[in-house]
């Protein structure tokens, strides 16, 4: 069984956690400032503790589906580490491809994480997509649906690729969140204009995403634990979502165990395996 069906079927927003990998080191950045430029990166944290140690208190809290991004070269060592310290918990993701996703699972990965390399000139390539589920089972991937909104249009946003500086013709609507369920076992949704800016959350696209046949999560602006509650009354408890900069083991205000709580407060049971 889907490791969140039950989730699902019980409609209720769950937080999610994160570990963002930045040159070998846990980092909490602005997402829209990833570039081939250094100058350019804002960094809102760098953290003194290693990847495994996060991990480790994911682990304890029970905060499954978390996920490891790989921001760029030099963090596959620290990735792994962090898969060690609880194998099974934690998705992967950054520079998957179908040739090593396999190799991410074995090292202890739950699912990989996968988007850039689904795109070839920047069109979505469902040949890329069905090999990657042929590598390690639809079950194993998680698409990212990272995206930007694009001011005027309809749809509102467009998936963004490539560190999130190339936008694709690609709309994060229904009919995309429909389509491309036959790849994946869920989505994950950076909002990549509001990432890391602890300014609030994309409360539209929060909305828009609750139309997609598979479990979600969402990323990008959260900062209180109201968020929680929003994300639940926006997607009908459809959507999870991820804090990361805002939290105070990040440098940020809100409590992390105010959020591991809220978890446990709005536990529902799962029925039978």
């Amino acid at each position: 069984r889907d490791s969140f069906s039950s989730h699902r079927a019980s409609s209720m927003t769950r937080f999610r956690p994160c570990i963002d990998l930045h040159a070998g080191h846990v980092k909490q950045i602005v997402g829209g400032t990833l570039s081939d430029a250094p100058a350019a990166l804002r960094t809102n944290f760098v953290s003194d503790q290693p990847p495994e140690h996060y991990a480790e208190l994911y682990r304890k809290d029970g905060l499954e589906g978390g996920h490891v991004i790989m921001l760029g070269p030099g963090n596959e060592a620290a990735a792994e580490a962090a898969l060690k310290a609880w194998p099974g918990g934690l998705q992967v993701g950054g520079g998957i491809t179908a040739d090593n996703a396999k190799l991410w699972i074995d090292r202890g990965a739950s699912k990989v994480i996968v988007t850039s390399w689904l795109f070839v000139d920047g069109v979505f390539s469902h040949a890329r997509a069905q090999q990657l589920v042929d590598a390690v089972g639809r079950d194993r991937v998680v698409l990212d649906l990272s995206c930007r909104r694009r001011p005027g249009a309809t749809p509102s946003w467009y998936v963004a690729i490539n560190r999130w500086q190339t936008e694709t013709p690609m709309s994060v609507d229904a009919e995309t969140l429909k389509g491309l369920a036959q790849y994946a076992s869920e989505y994950l949704v950076h909002a990549a204009d509001v990432e890391g800016l602890c300014r609030g959350i994309d409360a539209e696209l929060v909305a828009a995403l609750a139309a997609s046949p598979i479990p979600v999560t969402y990323a990008g602006g959260a900062r209180a634990l109201d968020d929680l509650d929003l994300v639940h009354s926006l997607s009908n408890g459809a959507v999870d979502l991820t804090i990361g900069s805002a939290l105070d083991m990040f440098g940020g205000a809100l409590s992390y165990s105010a959020c591991v709580a809220w978890n446990q407060s709005h536990a529902q049971p799962s029925g039978p395996a």
